[in-house]
Parts: C-alpha cells; structure tokens; sequence
C-alpha cells in the first residue's frame, strides 16, 4: 500500500485572536500505484488537488496547482487578506501552467478554503473546482458546504436522480469543471463567517466515496485532534475498500474575536468502483507528458507583497505536499 504518513499537526496562531490547528494526511489507497492527490496547509490556504490523467500526469497537474498557491504572498507574510479576486488570479496562472506542461491533456481539482479577515472578522472564503470537496462541522452541524461540479451532480439538480443514486452512477467520476483541461476554469466561492469551535473538513472524493457523511459526521464530532481526526478518517476509508487516493485536511478553530475584541455570537443552524474521474470535455490519452522541469516558470499574477515562486521551499512549520500526488490523469 505505501501510505505517506500522516504529517504532524501545524499549529498556527499569528495574531492574538482566532487561533488554527490543523491535521492533515495522504494515503496512495489500495488499489492504485501511484498518489495523485497534492495538498497545501499552511495558514492561511487549506486546499486538496486531486489530479486527473494518468501516465504521472495527474501528479504532474496537482503539483503545479498547489505550488502555484503556495505563491501567494499571504502565506509569507502571514496577512488574511486575500480576496477570491486574487485566489482567483492564482488559479488562472496555475491552469496556464498545467495546460502548457501536459498539452491540456491532464487536469486538476481543487477544493478548500482560505482565511481572511474583513472589518476585523475572520471569515472562511471557501472555493471550489471539480469534486473534491470542503465541509463544515459548526455548531454541532454537519454539511457539505462545496458543490461538485459533475455529471451526477447536474442530474441530482435537475431531479432526475438521488443522491444515493449518484453515488453508484456509471458516470460519477466525470467532472464537468478542472484546472488544466476543458473550458470551464473558474472556481466556485463562498464566504462563511468563522464561529467558536468551527471544524473544517477538505479532502479528496476519495474519502467521500468510500465513507457516507454520517460515518464522517461521526468520526469529526467524536475525535478531538485535528491529525487524529485525519487519521481515523483515512483509515475508515481504506477499510472500507481504499479504491482511490484519499487525501485530508482537518483545521479547527479557536478564540474567534471581532474587531470589538469579543467573541462571536454563534450562528444559528442552517436549516464505487475502481474508477477514474474523468474530465467531460474530453477523453485523455495514453500520450505520454512533457517532464515537471519543462514546466514555464513566468512569474505568478501580482499580487501586494513579495510574492513566491511556484516552486519554492515549503513554508516552515506548514506543508505543500505533492510528492505522492492525487487521482490518476484519469481521475
């Protein structure tokens, strides 16, 4: 099997206020060679890369997608003032990039959220592209807060079939939004204030395949570290059949003030097989990909500050992980 440990908790606290913990991990799966699932954990970005076209080039997709937002120059400076103007900016230059390393024919997905501080309040800016996803434990309540942009997901919306339906679904591993392939590129966003005790939950559909929501409901609302919540995650996941790689990323948070210095109020409760994803706007060929080396180093969209290069050291403390990658190019 191969899986990547499980990597030690990041803890980050930068100002006195709203206190991040996190955990986070990445396992190959049972069935697959390789991991082509990348990840970044580094406050104030929490995102899951499930790369898509086989032959490495998923792995080669993913990688660049989260290098790519380690550029972004608040994770240098450690300021939450990133817009989804400017997130946007980032995955613009990082489907460029994939596009031009794989000639289009690998993509990625991207879900997860970036922390941000707006009249002195912090606020998840959740974002989306593809199936993976990013949920939301606050309050005692469970809900998937992304949409996955899918073929089975069309049909859910339109009525046609059910959810349970859609997970058994011939077609529920085709994406109809990624990075690196097809016409659609532009991300979902949402905005969700940061309550007391919030626990965000990311991962790939790896995860979300194999577990229903209530056995992750379960796992989140009962395990009370961040990397032993991943862990038993996981787990739970290759138990029950580790078909794919799965990837996840647990943050928590604590001492969420306003600008008034006092806590916020909470908010009232809001009312498979051995597959590949596989991007619809195209069937991706066995073509081999040009080497990462090749990939073009053109600096990333400005941005205010000093802004890193794609393929800079990790932050201390924090991680970017694509080593072991995602999905196969297929996803």
């Amino acid at each position: 099997m191969n899986p990547q440990p499980a990597a030690a908790t990041s803890a980050t606290g930068r100002e006195p206020g709203l206190q991040l913990s996190c955990g986070y991990g990445t396992d190959r799966g049972l069935r697959r060679e390789l991991n082509e699932d990348s990840f970044i954990a580094s406050d104030p970005v929490f995102a899951v890369a499930d790369g898509m076209g086989g032959h490495e080039a998923g792995e080669i997709a993913s990688g660049i997608c989260v290098r790519t937002l380690a550029g972004m120059p608040q994770l240098a400076t450690g300021e939450r003032t990133a817009t989804a103007a400017v997130v946007q900016q980032y995955l613009v230059s990082a489907d460029e990039r994939i596009r031009t390393a794989t000639g289009s024919r690998a993509g990625t997905t991207l879900s997860g959220v970036v922390v941000v501080e707006q009249m002195g309040a912090p606020y998840w800016l959740v974002m989306n592209i593809g199936d993976s996803r990013t949920y939301r434990l606050s309050q005692g309540e469970f809900a998937q807060v992304t949409v996955d942009h899918s073929e089975v997901q069309e049909l859910v919306d339109a009525g046609e079939i059910t959810r349970e339906q859609a997970a058994v679904h011939p077609r529920r591993h085709v994406v109809t939004r990624a990075l690196g392939t097809g016409d659609e590129t532009e991300a979902d966003y949402w905005l969700l204030p940061v309550e007391e005790g919030d626990r965000i939950m990311i991962c790939s559909d790896g995860l979300n395949a194999e577990l229903t929501d209530d056995h992750m409901f379960r796992i989140l609302s009962t395990v009370g570290h961040p990397q032993d919540a991943v862990d038993a995650l996981i787990q739970a996941a290759l138990r029950s059949g580790g078909r794919d790689n799965v990837t996840v990323i647990v943050v928590d948070a604590k001492n969420v003030m306003n600008d008034a210095g006092t806590d916020t109020a909470p908010r009232p409760a809001a009312g498979v097989e051995d597959e590949d994803t596989l991007p619809r706007a195209q069937a991706l060929d066995s073509t081999e990909v040009q080497d990462i080396t090749e990939v073009d180093t053109e600096e990333l969209p400005e941005a205010p500050g000093d802004v890193l290069p794609a393929d800079a050291p990790d932050p201390a403390s924090d991680s970017v992980t694509d080593t072991e990658g995602r999905h196969d190019g297929l996803k």
